[in-house]
């Protein structure tokens, strides 16, 4: 089972910084700059809990994902080790969940980049903005995989410095100065207190701080081209979850002690509402600046995971064989043009459903991550096992807690999402159940058609 490759003629180019730094870029997205304001409307001031409780479940979720990331460093990931270790037809679901998953948030990322552009160039048609970036990313995507990591690099570091920036103003307020009158920590406490809607509340917020962590498992799709994936693969996967964590925990909490958090982001996002009240000029057109390269940077890592996605499905031939086709630079080309149809379809969607176009492609695009989630958390229960039964080489990094603390990040996630049908996200599982029994039956119909050839 060690040697099953679904990566064959990659490129191993990448190395542990940019590794990280991809993960960081594709997780902190727009649901940090934008997002935010809605699970705070959720939670009130316990929103802290729940991104810490959010982020452990991602932590535990990491753990599973470096050890088995370092056994198969492949760019099938999850897919391959749920195929080697559940069966075939789990490897598939899961792969091509997370392959539609991204190729309709590239949609929808594409999209609010046109949104954000009409800020500075209100005449010109979205459309344009939409010909123009995703010709530029696909072309950065086609180049290398090289061109990839150096254009996420510099994405990741101007949204890691807006926050670090944030950070260090926003201390400044609490810490540093008496000029500013009503803030801190009794904010968290004054209005209505800290659970101003209860325990109901702030786990429908863990839900949603979800949405914030989605990315960072794509580390483990680029191990098929990290230079040294033993050492690269884990580290990378560590340090992106506890950058995150304290990034979003502290952000969150000095934005909460600065504006009571009924006023944080209910018609704004949370990070304008700081500036205004700190009186930076030009706040909004600072914060446009910060999502639009957010959304760039989360769109480029969309299009690398859903091309390495595909391309491993066709070497595994249930993706035509031509999407397996590498270029002289080692990059599959044609999974690369095929997974930005995304951009087409999210056209269409919005056509045909203008007024929950939005709604209705994140939640298949979530169903599809959180499932591959999931699954990933089933196939570290059987792989450890299994890994340990048969002999395989001593890996540098193992899951602590098994198997106790697997099962514990499968039940938690598995709840979250069960309670997303009581909540405004039951469009998640009401695409997600459909989508997985077309699957099953797609599956079963090509396995037969092999079996006859």
């Amino acid at each position: 089972m060690e040697n099953k490759n679904s990566g064959e003629g990659l490129k191993r180019e990448l190395s542990s910084s940019r590794l990280s730094m991809i993960a960081m870029g594709m997780a902190i997205g727009t649901g940090l700059f934008l997002g935010s304001g809605l699970a705070i409307g959720t939670a009130g001031p316990s929103v802290l809990l729940s991104y810490t409780i959010g982020a452990f479940i991602v932590l535990l979720l990491m753990g599973c994902l470096a050890e088995m990331t370092v056994a198969h460093p492949t760019s099938g990931s999850f897919g391959t080790i749920a195929d080697l270790y559940l069966h075939p037809m789990v490897g598939f679901l899961v792969r091509y969940s997370y392959w539609i998953a991204q190729v309709l948030a590239i949609g929808v990322e594409i999209s609010a980049i046109a949104v954000y552009m009409k800020y500075w160039y209100p005449g010109v048609p979205g459309i344009t903005w939409i010909i123009i970036f995703t010709a530029v990313l696909i072309y950065v995507n086609a180049t290398s995989v090289n061109a990839f990591a150096s254009f996420e690099y510099w994405f990741s570091m101007i949204k890691v410095s807006a926050i670090v920036g944030f950070i260090l103003l926003g201390a400044y307020v609490l810490f540093g100065t008496s000029s500013y009158e009503n803030v801190g920590a009794h904010n968290l406490v004054d209005h209505k207190g800290f659970l101003p809607f209860g325990f109901k509340g702030m786990w429908i917020a863990v839900f949603i701080s979800l949405f914030s962590f989605i990315g960072t498992e794509l580390v483990a799709v680029t191990a098929g081209e990290a230079k040294e994936p033993d050492v690269a693969v884990p580290k990378a996967l560590r340090s992106t979850v506890f950058r995150l964590s304290a990034f979003y925990v502290v952000t969150l909490a000095i934005m909460l002690m600065i504006v009571p958090w009924q006023s944080a982001g209910i018609e704004k996002s949370p990070f304008v509402r700081v500036m205004e009240i700190l009186n930076i000029p030009g706040a909004s057109g600072i914060m446009n600046f910060i999502v639009l390269t957010a959304a760039l940077s989360s769109m480029n890592g969309m299009l690398y995971a859903s091309s390495r996605t595909l391309f491993s499905l066709s070497q595994e031939k249930f993706a035509p064989a031509v999407m397996g086709k590498l270029s002289k630079k080692g990059v599959p080309t044609t999974a690369l043009i095929v997974s930005s149809t995304g951009i087409i379809f999210a056209a269409v969607v919005n056509a045909l459903l203008p007024g929950s176009s939005y709604a209705f492609m994140m939640g298949i695009s979530m169903f599809g991550s959180l499932f591959t989630w999931l699954i990933i958390f089933l196939s570290h229960l059987f792989f450890r096992k299994k890994w340990d039964k048969r002999g395989g080489r001593k890996l540098p990094v193992r899951m602590m807690g098994f198997p106790y603390l697997t099962i514990l990040g499968g039940l938690l996630l598995l709840s979250l999402m069960i309670t997303a049908w009581f909540t405004d996200f039951k469009i998640m599982l009401q695409f997600g159940i459909p989508w997985l029994l077309f699957l099953s039956i797609a599956y079963l119909v090509m396995k037969k058609k092999q079996h006859v050839k």
